[in-house]
């Protein structure tokens, strides 16, 4: 047991942050008490049959609503943690310790400069993955009692940080990126500052890509038809295509119709202005383009990997700069 125990530097670490490490913990057991007490609720009255696409609960069912509420914010707090654990890394875990000067101290008890930064990133990678493992696990065990609709979707954004592997890569990441920002920032609040930025920056881009990681399937069909899609999609795209397969701007048929006199008096006036004009134009297909449910954990697992990999360039980053102030 004790060859299990933390030494040196990162038993130091530990009893530096206790208390913020103890809050983090019953911030966790808090959480899960609070989900377990509304799905408890929740389950004293029936949830009424879907309705638009939305799950609606029965009137006296205030404890599926709060449960839906609640999971909104612990999806909200997944995609915050990364940007919380940045800024606490190189604030407080790094940029202190130059601006105070106490890292002096930590290098004349036998420790170098390496074992000095490994032995924070080791702790507060630790950390971070245990509270990414938390959100999850609240977040997976309210999501049993939850139903999902167009409002509530495995593709929305907090649903999908919370519930995949993508919440411990960014939460490693944000360590790294902590790391090496305070390094090169060495001012505590400025340190922060610049940390939940950066990575906030790395959460949008890759927010914004993330769907077109995979390619779109594509369901067809002859204008006017009706195209049934799979029950648990994300839909992505919707047009017309020509007889030679390019895309048609749907808006030349609309400005047409809008320009037809009597289109917003006389019923099915716009409908043959329109159809004609595709007529005119050649258009023999309308499409919807679409991601499966298939495509969200390859989604998850690819944007894990690219998140690791900039993990890894920001840690190696780190040690280079320590390395050159310390030659």
């Amino acid at each position: 047991m004790s060859a299990l125990a933390l030494k040196g530097p990162a038993w130091v670490t530990v009893r530096q942050y206790r208390r913020t490490l103890w809050l983090a913990g019953a911030l966790a057991v808090l959480a899960l008490a609070v989900v377990a007490g509304l799905r408890i609720w929740a389950a004293q009255h029936p949830v009424a049959p879907m309705k638009d696409g939305v799950w609606a609960a029965s009137p006296d069912n205030d404890g599926y609503l709060t449960l839906r509420w609640f999971l909104e914010y612990v999806g909200v707090a997944a995609a915050v943690l990364p940007l919380a654990v940045a800024a606490l890394v190189a604030g407080p875990m790094v940029a202190r310790e130059y601006e105070s000067g106490t890292y002096q101290l930590s290098l004349t008890q036998s420790v170098s400069p390496t074992d000095w930064l490994r032995s924070k990133l080791t702790v507060a990678a630790g950390v971070a993955a245990l509270a990414a493992l938390a959100v999850m696990g609240v977040f997976w065990f309210g999501r049993l009692g939850v139903r999902e609709g167009w409002d509530y979707h495995w593709s929305h954004p907090g649903p999908y940080a919370a519930s995949g592997v993508t919440v411990f890569a960014y939460a490693l990441a944000a360590v790294a990126v902590g790391a090496l920002v305070g390094q090169l920032v060495r001012r505590t609040l400025l340190a922060m500052a610049a940390a939940g930025l950066v990575t906030g920056l790395v959460v949008l881009a890759l927010n914004a890509y993330r769907w077109s990681i995979l390619p779109t399937e594509r369901l067809t069909g002859p204008v006017g038809s009706s195209l049934s899609l799979p029950e648990e999609h994300m839909y992505m795209d919707v047009g017309l295509l020509t007889a030679s397969g390019a895309r048609f701007d749907q808006t030349i048929c609309w400005d047409r119709a809008n320009q037809t006199p009597g289109t917003d008096t006389q019923e099915g006036l716009w409908g043959k202005v329109e159809a004609q004009c595709q007529a005119e134009h050649d258009v023999t297909t309308q499409f919807i383009d679409y991601h499966p449910a298939s495509h969200y954990w390859p989604t998850q697992l690819i944007e894990a990997g690219i998140v690791l990999a900039l993990a890894a360039l920001a840690a190696f980053a780190a040690f280079r700069v320590l390395r050159a102030r310390h030659s």
